[in-house]
């Protein structure tokens, strides 16, 4: 049961604008999780670079191939990819990323109009308490469901920047077009039948939530972290980065790597309900955001998701003789990895079979 869901007395932008030093409730503690110490500096990781014009339109069926191939090998072993050529144009991509910077930069009284009320994940704001010795992440966040539009709770929705609620409408239409092609290049690059997973994601009901997180700078980032140690509960995540400032990492193989900022591209990771589907072939990467001592950094996250009342699991097709039914099949997946989150734990792991 979440707790202590008031406004705090600083938000972390203010604390970080007034020079504050974080307050205990921010330190990352590296002896109460399993995924290690905090590093602000590891290796940058070769994260694949896929072409989404190949994946769709390419003339010769061997390049379209090789493509599909490609994407199989990054997503069954880091889980992620930096998408280009997917038709947003670099400056379309700064102007969402501009409206998101003015909504933060209001007076906190104009952001307070869009705070998020006690028990809810939506609107402005920080972290869900759901226990006292829960670690705060050090960003504020305004977290808005998109998809079913008749669902939209728009007492969430700033009215300042006046551009806001056109701007986010319109790159949800263009990021709900890039998710359908993922999603039947996935089916196609196992073998599949090319709307296998897209029914279950964006023809029948479409759930589309948007995270859009600022990372403020913190005079001592080697104590907290932006974000929490993670994998996410959709099928997949559409990000764009900051392109001034790195800070998003991906484990992998045990070990931390920094991804890097390409700027006209997006980053595509997986979440969890896609790893069930594809019986544990395609990954769900867990990472985490760590923050700058000079630098702020905004990001904007698109979260594509089925219908929370339909049963999710492992495809058919990928259930057979040499690979056994890893997961369980699950409903309502979003509410439990949401708890396991704030709680540190995989969620994954509690759907094993």
């Amino acid at each position: 049961m979440a707790t202590g869901d008031s406004l705090p007395a600083k938000t972390a932008q203010q604390m970080s604008t007034d020079g504050d030093h974080p307050p205990s409730k921010y330190i990352f503690n590296p002896t109460s999780t399993k995924f290690g110490p905090l590093q602000t500096s590891p290796p940058f990781a070769p994260i694949p670079i896929i072409d989404l014009t190949r994946l769709v339109s390419s003339p010769d069926q061997n390049d379209q191939q090789s493509e599909l191939s490609k994407l199989r090998s990054a997503l069954s072993t880091w889980g992620c990819f930096q998408a280009v050529n997917h038709g947003l144009s670099d400056s379309y991509l700064e102007n969402v990323r501009e409206v998101i910077k003015r909504f933060f930069e209001l007076p906190l009284e104009e952001k307070r109009k869009c705070f998020r009320e006690t028990g809810s994940v939506e609107g402005y704001g920080n972290d869900m308490t759901y226990s006292e010795n829960q670690v705060q992440d050090w960003c504020d966040r305004l977290f808005l469901r998109i998809l079913p539009e008749d669902q939209r709770k728009l007492r969430f929705w700033p009215e300042n920047p006046s551009d806001f609620r056109e701007t986010i409408n319109d790159y949800t239409t263009k990021i709900k077009s890039i998710s359908v092609l993922i999603f039947e290049a996935m089916a196609k690059s196992l073998d599949l039948e090319a709307n296998c997973f897209s029914k279950h994601f964006t023809e029948e009901v479409d759930v589309l939530q948007g995270r859009f997180i600022l990372y403020p700078p913190c005079p001592t980032p080697d104590e907290v972290l932006g974000l929490k140690a993670h994998s996410d509960r959709s099928g997949i995540t559409l990000l764009l980065q900051d392109p001034g400032v790195e800070g998003l990492q991906v484990l992998n193989d045990g070990k931390w790597y920094m991804v890097p900022v390409i700027r006209d591209a997006l980053f595509i990771n997986l979440g969890d309900q896609m790893q069930i589907m594809s019986n544990g072939i395609l990954k769900s990467p867990v990472h985490r955001v760590v923050t700058n001592k000079e630098k702020g950094r905004i990001s904007v996250a698109m979260f594509t998701e089925p219908d929370p009342k339909k049963e999710i699991g492992p495809v058919d097709a990928l259930v057979d003789g040499k690979r056994a039914r890893v997961y369980k099949t699950v409903k309502n997946y979003a509410v439990f990895n949401h708890e396991c989150f704030q709680k540190g734990v995989v969620a994954l792991d509690a759907v094993k079979i």
